[in-house]
């Protein structure tokens, strides 16, 4: 094939991108939850304090993790991703 005549569609530059974004939420997502769950879970049961009836290991890694990523994945969206048509818009100049 041609190199010349080979132009990539600026949609694959956009969903590598995006996917980007999404792999490096989660990665942030997993280092929050082990931070919170094995850093504040290690005490003796005992020892623990609890927030609204939840060991607060268990509400900062699991509930807490999963309102603040769901915020930062609608602002993601809402703010850093592009809204692209599905159709190849060389089919329709054709």
């Amino acid at each position: 094939m041609d190199e010349k005549r080979f132009k990539e569609d600026p949609r694959f530059r956009i969903a590598n991108r995006e996917a980007l974004f999404g792999i490096g939420l989660a990665i942030l997502n997993f280092i929050w939850w082990f931070a919170f769950a094995y850093g504040l879970g290690r005490k003796d049961p005992e020892e623990y304090t609890y927030i609204f009836g939840f060991p607060a290991w268990f509400f900062y890694s699991c509930i807490g993790g999963f309102v603040l990523f769901s915020l930062l994945v609608i602002v993601m969206v809402k703010f850093y991703f592009t809204e692209v048509p599905f159709e190849d818009r060389r089919e329709e100049s054709e």
